[in-house]
Formats: C-alpha cells, structure tokens, sequence
C-alpha cells in the first residue's frame, strides 16, 4: 500500500467517523428530543410531579422477599435480570416442554390459586408467562378482572368500582385489529391509589 493510498484510507475514516459517529446520532436524538419527546425518554408516569415509573415498562408490586402486596394489581412475571431489569431486557428462551419453565409456571399457579383463591384452570396464561422482553407493562383484561375481588377486599373498596375501573383502562387491540386488549397495570394502579 503507498502512501496516496494510506492518506485516502485515513481521511475517509475520519469523515465517516464524524458523519456517521457524531454529527448523525446528535441529528437524530434531536430529531426525537423534538419530535417525539415524550418517547425518547421513557414515557415516564408521575404522581403530584414525582416519576414511579415507565408507561412502557413493567415494574413489581412486591414486597422486599418477593411477596405479591395485595392491595395492588400484579404484573405478569419477568425473565429480565433479577425482573424487571431494562439492562437485562429478553425472555427466558425456554422452550414449552423445559423442565425448568414447566416447575416455574407450576409454582405460580400454585401461588396465584392461593393468593387470588381460585383453581388453577382459571388463571390466564399471561399471569404465568413472562414477555419475550421480560418488561411488558400491560396484562390482560381477564388477569386484570381476576384480581378484582382481592384488590377491592385489601383496600376495603365495593367490588362493582374496582371492576368499573378494571373496564375502564383496558386499551384495545392497535388499530383495531393488531394483538389482543390489555391493561397497564401501572396506570391501573395509579388510578386505584386515587380511588377513595
């Protein structure tokens, strides 16, 4: 290689890595910070101004072992990190007949029939299965409405509100056709704190 050609190379390297290493990534996050502002940092929700938490991840309403707090609504689980975790973003990778994901999934049924006494047969597959991200905020309209009776009797409310408030934050399928109706349960929770 001569020096002409060296020289070129270089040059090339240093304009491709001011173009596409700088000047292109600042375009574009000031293309989302004006443009989609809310989204490119994290659809945060917050309470009398203070952030609890992401609209686009899901978090855990547990005690410190782990423990469903029964007053709130529970996510459905996660496979990310420790849950939860947005570093440790992905699903388990288990297949249908692993051992291991067929005991967890045998373990929260058994603890979901206890906590919400109900048989195991009418426990909806979200509230046993965790996202392919881990991190989803939304259950199902029907984990949502089987954990009315136990939210409602913990926070001593009538059940016919906090199934009214359930049916009231159940977002339908995108563009009307796309996926299946769920429920944030963050935003659910929220409007459940404000329910007196």
């Amino acid at each position: 290689m001569n020096l002409r050609q060296l020289w070129t190379a270089l040059r090339a390297l240093l304009i491709l890595t001011l173009v596409l290493g700088l000047a292109y990534p600042l375009l574009i996050t000031g293309i989302g910070q004006i443009a989609f502002n809310r989204q490119a940092n994290g659809m945060l929700v917050s309470v009398d101004g203070a952030p609890v938490g992401s609209e686009i991840i899901g978090q855990s309403f547990t005690d410190a072992d782990g423990a469903a707090l029964p007053e709130w609504f529970q996510s459905r689980p996660s496979a990310a990190g420790d849950g939860y975790d947005g570093r440790a973003s992905s699903g388990s990778n288990l297949g249908p007949e692993n051992a291991d994901l067929v005991a967890a999934i045998g373990e929260r049924q058994a603890a979901i029939a206890a906590l919400e006494r109900v048989p195991i047969a009418e426990i909806p597959a979200d509230a046993v299965t965790a996202s392919a991200s881990g991190l989803d905020p939304h259950i199902s309209p029907a984990y949502a409405r089987l954990q009315v009776a136990r939210v409602a009797d913990a926070r001593g409310l009538d059940r016919t509100r906090v199934e009214d408030l359930v049916e009231s934050l159940i977002q339908a399928r995108d563009l009307g056709y796309l996926g299946e109706p769920t429920v944030n349960v963050l935003k659910l929770n929220i409007a459940l704190s404000e329910l007196k």
